[in-house]
């Protein structure tokens, strides 16, 4: 066999991308870029802020010994202390330098967290539907991914994730703004699970609250993202710049822990480990420099606010049911008939590509990614309602 049986197993769960990526492509060399309606990849299309190239072009052209130097594993002091001072206004408590840790992206931070608190068939929790490589992540480092439905309008149902919990729980993942539905969670609906989390850890258990965060700028409608910390000892988070800097391509994020954890330094010292020996030090070291100074700078939101206007009104025209989003840049429609693959074939035939929602573990519905132009939403938007109106379950 080529590969290992785990990855072969992967590759199989995971087509449902892949195949979505193949068919564009077959489309778009048949009809032709302009007339191929692609909504399947979160890949942001907002130019970064003028100052990130601003700072871009200064660092580049310095000259200064050793700037492209190794640096310590948790990336440059005066970076993780100007993150930490980010960190602590957005969550409402102080957090040190010495809580915060450069990362290769989200997905970087995440697998270092996993394989610092996972022992072989510990669990996670994950409310459904869910991003769909936490499974992947949770895989990597021997754990198990327990699912959590969600109320029907994607809030969490702190019951379900309770009744969830085992001696096997290691911690509970979480992502707001939310990959794929666009849901917020509550200011009450993260005090109502950090309470459950705070009575099994008042009882002596270390269940970890992580939050995966890198849509948390791109927000709508005044609203905000709940802090973590200020309600939850044990919390962790992790986020990048992808998203609120459109630098998805850099591979630049952060982890920052609570510092009220439960044996917190030995926490990070794990963690600083992790990041080592799984490959991912050091996070680029320009990047680190250039986010350091840009920490009250995001991306413009406006397009994708408009865009998502754009998308709620035509879909609620052409018969579509679905939560409004609220922050990030999907909107998760209910699938006529209930069979999502069904219906994403039958898209097809209309040029029009989206991803099914069993690929999120969310079957039954299929999720648009709004990071296009204006011009492809407008002119797709009669052809869903086309779609809608011919479809036959």
């Amino acid at each position: 066999m080529a590969v290992a049986k785990k990855i072969a197993e992967s590759i199989e769960r995971s087509s449902w991308i892949r195949k979505m990526f193949e068919e564009g492509a077959r489309l778009k060399a048949i009809h032709g870029e302009e007339n191929v309606y692609d909504f399947t990849l979160g890949n942001p299309d907002v130019d970064p802020p003028a100052e990130f190239f601003r700072q871009l072009k200064q660092l580049s052209s310095s000259a200064s010994k050793g700037v492209h130097g190794y640096m310590s594993n948790a990336g440059y002091p005066e970076t993780r202390t100007s993150i930490a001072q980010k960190v602590s206004r957005e969550q409402g408590i102080q957090v040190p330098m010495e809580g915060v840790i450069m990362t290769c992206g989200a997905a970087g931070a995440l697998n270092m967290v996993l394989k610092t608190i996972l022992d072989p068939g510990d669990q996670v929790i994950v409310p459904r539907p869910y991003f769909v490589e936490y499974g992947f992540y949770i895989q990597n480092h021997g754990g198990e991914m327990v699912l959590a439905e969600t109320n029907e309008d994607f809030s969490l149902n702190v019951g379900n994730i309770e009744s969830a919990i085992t001696d096997k729980t290691r911690a509970i993942l979480i992502n707001s703004p939310h990959n794929p539905t666009g849901t917020v969670y509550s200011e009450k609906n993260i005090q109502e699970l950090s309470d459950c989390i705070n009575r099994l850890s008042a009882k002596g258990s270390t269940i970890y609250l992580i939050s995966d965060e890198p849509y948390r700028d791109i927000v709508y409608d005044n609203v905000s993202v709940a802090g973590i910390f200020k309600h939850c000892a044990q919390a962790i988070i992790v986020t990048s710049y992808s998203k609120s800097l459109s630098i998805p391509g850099e591979r630049i994020g952060y982890c920052a822990v609570n510092p009220g954890c439960r044996d917190f330094d030995r926490l990070m010292a794990g963690l600083i480990l992790s990041n080592r020996i799984l490959g991912y030090v050091n996070a680029p070291a320009m990047m680190q420099r250039i986010v350091a100074s840009l920490n009250d700078i995001v991306v413009d939101i406006e397009p994708y606010k408009r865009r998502r206007d754009l998308f709620v009104k035509g879909l609620k025209d052409a018969g579509f049911t679905f939560t409004e989003p609220s922050g990030a840049f999907y909107i998760f429609c209910k699938a006529p008939g209930g069979d999502d693959v069904a219906f994403i074939r039958h898209l097809q035939q209309y040029n029009i590509l989206a991803v099914p929602g069993v690929g999120f573990g969310g079957p039954g519905y299929f999720r648009i990614a709004y990071c296009v132009s204006e011009e492809s939403i407008k002119k797709a938007l009669p052809v869903f309602k086309r779609a809608f109106a011919e479809f036959k379950a």
